[in-house]
Parts: C-alpha cells; sequence; structure tokens
C-alpha cells in the first residue's frame, strides 16, 4: 500500500506537468490575430480595471509568471512578456486576474496571504518534529509533525479557488475586451486548465503524502 501511495505521490505532478508542458509549447508558437504581446495583454486588463498604479516587468525563467500583491508588480518571464501567442495572452490575463482579485478584497486571496506565515514555519519544521519523535519513540510528538504537513495541504486547498477564480476572471476580460477570436479563446481556456490541473494535482498528492505518514506511524504504534 505504501509503495504505490509512493508512486502516486511521483506519477500525478508528473501527469499535471506534462499536461501543462504540452499546452503550453503548443499555444507559445500560434501567435493571436491581433499581434498582442503579453505585457500589451496585462497593460490593457490593468489599465480597463483602473489599475494603472500596477506595473508590468519582464523576468527570468520560463513560467515563473506571477503577481507581487505586496509591490504591486506583474512579472512575467520574458517569453510571455515579448511573445504575441495565445499562451502570452492567457497567462498574462491569469496574473492579471490575481491583481484584481487582490483589489476587490477577494476573500480566499486574503486568506492564503494571512496564514502563508504560519504555514511557512510549520511546513519547514514539520518533518524536523516527526524525526525528532521517530527518535525518541513520542508518538504525541510525531502526530503534531504529520498535522504540521497538513497546514501544507490547507494552504493549497486555499488556493485552488484563488487559482481557478483568476482563470475565470482572465476569461471574462479577455472577452470583454476583445482580444482574441473564438478559436484563440479555446485555446486560452486550455491554457488556463492545464495550468489549474497542476494545482488540483498538488493537493492529491499533498493528501497522498499525509495519508502515507499516517499509515506509517500508525503501524508503529499498533
Amino acid at each position: 500500500m505504501d509503495l504505490i501511495i509512493c508512486i502516486l505521490i511521483l506519477i500525478i505532478p508528473g501527469i499535471a506537468q506534462i499536461f501543462i508542458s504540452i499546452n503550453y509549447n503548443k499555444y507559445k508558437c500560434i501567435l493571436n490575430n491581433k499581434k498582442i504581446s503579453g505585457q500589451e495583454t496585462a497593460r490593457k486588463l490593468l489599465d480597463s480595471n483602473n489599475l494603472e498604479n500596477i506595473y508590468v516587468v519582464a523576468t527570468n525563467g520560463n513560467l515563473t509568471d506571477h503577481y507581487d500583491s505586496s509591490r504591486k508588480v506583474i512579472r512575467l518571464s520574458k517569453d510571455i512578456y515579448n511573445n504575441e501567442s495565445i499562451a502570452s495572452i492567457a497567462v498574462a490575463a491569469h496574473e492579471c486576474g490575481h491583481a484584481i482579485q487582490d483589489k476587490d478584497g477577494y476573500l480566499f486571496m486574503r486568506l492564503r496571504s494571512f496564514i502563508y506565515p504560519i504555514v511557512r514555519i510549520g511546513t519547514m519544521t514539520s518533518y524536523v518534529i516527526i524525526f525528532l519523535g521517530a527518535i525518541f519513540e513520542a508518538i504525541n510528538i510525531i502526530y503534531l509533525g504529520i498535522a504540521l504537513v497538513g497546514l501544507g495541504l490547507l494552504f493549497q486547498l486555499v488556493t485552488l479557488p484563488v487559482e481557478f477564480d483568476a482563470s475565470k476572471r482572465a476569461l471574462e476580460e479577455i472577452k470583454k475586451l476583445d482580444l482574441v477570436s473564438d478559436d484563440e479563446l479555446l485555446g486560452a481556456k486550455r491554457m488556463l486548465t492545464s495550468a489549474a490541473f497542476t494545482y488540483v494535482a498538488g493537493v492529491l498528492s499533498s493528501i497522498l503524502e499525509l495519508l502515507r505518514l499516517i499509515l506509517i506511524f500508525s503501524d508503529r504504534k499498533d
């Protein structure tokens, strides 16, 4: 059973990564009809939502795109920033979706920001606590460590609605501003769906990891 769980923990994120890579590699090679870059897309969406104070900048790396809520900056990887592909529109619009969430005070985004420091400390110390509990054969300490691992799962569960809502807002803005044709919109949807699948895969992997730890130390307790 433990072996099966370990295999699933490795396979599920891998499948999600393959899925997003296939869609990204496909749609980054297809230019949108209006020849709009990722940077131009972001600027249009932000200005349309009275977010002229948010900057759009290029950053290094592949798919390193994110919205920095503390500095009010959207960072787009150079491929997304400069290219005029369907993928560039989809990714840039998604990050703008987060900026719009921030402006609207979206509940799950605020909750995620609130719990992040607690989750970060908890997950960093969780396996150390489990290790110490195992050494001293203190099952209560082990379960405390497992509970701290569970904080990571909680954070991922809160992240899911944030990501799905950002994609929903992105598609609405793309349609409202008439940035793409119907065929191109389908491609953008596929891009955003594949990206969302990676977060779902992360949740499933975390659930399995939590189950694996519980099974391991339940056996020891018995």
